[in-house]
């Protein structure tokens, strides 16, 4: 692995990114949308947008870089570009981080800004610090930029890397707590929920909303959740294919 041919690949991606301003404004600005809806959604009740406001601030990074991620990098090797790439003394290591590096710049630009809207122009109310959401909502996003880079090795078009949502998010979806805490569902679904890394992003978030100080649930969520990043990126350079069948 060399760290200049990462960030050669990370300033190629950047500038590819840079000129597409659609999924620019998809990044930043659809999950602030979203946010602000559900504002006035559940504007007669304070205490319930406080509730589920704060757990979609990690949602919502997740899923938005995950399909944003996994289309990106689906194009690059249907158009060839990452077979000739992989021609050259390019590992697959530094082509993996290199996207990771590019995508988790949109990423924190992303968090923070989403973050910043709910807390300072929705009045979200935690009793944490706002930075610790902001690490939440940072570490969701490159799970879902690492979740996108290793779904795009098994997906030969795009309508295929839509129907892994059902496939691998939806289920995180359903199981991480937003709907019902995750202790009073059957055995099986909490012990499936509690290997599921969405589940302790909620967790993390929820924490932040409850407590004024750093507790050690949410250091282990914090530590799941980057970990779990980390794995699926290892896997996604494990199966990353030098040809394009």
């Amino acid at each position: 692995m060399s760290t200049r041919r990462t960030l050669a690949t990370a300033r190629r991606v950047l500038r590819q990114l840079g000129h597409d301003r659609r999924t620019i404004a998809l990044l930043l600005f659809v999950p602030v949308l979203l946010l602000t809806l559900l504002y006035y959604v559940f504007d007669a009740d304070r205490r319930a947008f406080d509730g589920i406001g704060a757990p979609l601030l990690g949602i919502f990074p997740l899923i938005t870089m995950f399909l944003v991620t996994s289309i990106a990098t689906l194009r690059e090797r249907t158009s060839g570009t990452l077979e000739r790439l992989l021609s050259m003394p390019l590992g697959k290591a530094d082509l993996i981080l290199g996207y990771a590096l590019a995508f988790s710049v949109p990423a924190v630009v992303q968090a923070a800004l989403a973050t910043g809207v709910a807390v300072w122009f929705l009045d979200l109310d935690v009793a944490g610090s706002p930075w610790l959401l902001l690490l939440v909502a940072l570490l969701d996003a490159v799970l879902g930029t690492a979740l996108g880079l290793f779904v795009s090795a098994f997906a030969a078009t795009e309508f295929q890397v839509v129907q892994f949502m059902p496939a691998l998010i939806f289920p995180q979806l359903l199981l991480c707590g937003l709907f019902a805490p995750r202790d009073s569902m059957q055995p099986v679904l909490e012990a499936v929920s509690n290997v599921l890394p969405m589940s302790y992003a909620v967790d993390g978030m929820n924490e932040v909303l409850r407590n004024a100080d750093v507790t050690g649930d949410f250091v282990r969520d914090v530590v799941v959740v980057a970990g779990s990043a980390a794995l699926v990126l290892a896997l996604g350079a494990a199966t990353l294919r030098r040809r394009t069948s």
